[in-house]
């Protein structure tokens, strides 16, 4: 491994470009549909004809691994870098669900009851009675499920999903040990940086 090879910077750094690319893009479409999930999963908001069904639909997701779930996308849709996305929005419908859902039970039902009086529609109580009270959770949610995503595009581009895994995957095909060790020591240096701007993204919103 050592010493390091160097000469293939375009290599490692278009790979790190799609594995930033299909986690961000995972993290965004995961949010933005587990937010009505969790919310239909919430028994203290929904009836029980409804959540069982999100609740069924997050326990499949968080069932399966996101390599199986890349497999399956790669057999699906090809290879490339949607298939990771797809199976990075299916790990993060899994957990953001779940803990959205867990979040929503959690919330003080006087401040329900208050918005209610008012005779306010269903969407009023969601955005004043509900979002108020999970809104910094929420974000700090988001954003660990940003640095999980960002750890997992690595994962499921060995399976031909996209991102810096292939070039790993590749290099330990040929044995290629001194890029092996560069390969990995970029992916360590990501999520290095990618946790520091994560704590300081918290403390600027003081999740």
């Amino acid at each position: 491994m050592f010493p390091p090879d160097l000469s293939k910077g375009d290599v490692i750094w278009a790979g790190i470009g799609e594995s930033l690319q299909i986690a961000v893009l995972a993290t965004v479409a995961g949010v933005a549909l587990s937010l009505p999930l969790g919310i239909l999963a919430a028994r203290n908001l929904m009836p029980g004809w409804c959540t069982w069904p999100a609740r069924a639909v997050v326990t499949v997701c968080r069932s399966l691994h996101p390599v199986i779930v890349s497999i399956l996308f790669v057999k699906a849709v090809g290879f490339g870098a949607l298939a990771g996305v797809l199976a990075l929005v299916v790990s993060s419908l899994g957990f953001m669900g779940k803990m959205f859902a867990e979040a929503t039970e959690e919330i003080s039902l006087k401040q329900l009851e208050a918005v209610r009086a008012t005779g306010a529609s269903f969407p009023n109580l969601l955005a004043y009675g509900v979002l108020p009270q999970v809104a910094a959770r929420f974000i700090g949610l988001a954003t660990y499920q940003l640095d999980s995503n960002l750890r997992n595009s690595t994962m499921v581009g060995i399976v031909g999903a996209g991102g810096i895994g292939g070039a790993l995957f590749s290099a330990f095909q040929r044995y290629d040990y001194d890029l092996v060790f560069t390969i990995l020591a970029s992916i360590v240096a990501i999520i290095v940086v990618g946790e520091l701007l994560a704590i300081r993204f918290k403390k600027v919103f003081r999740v």
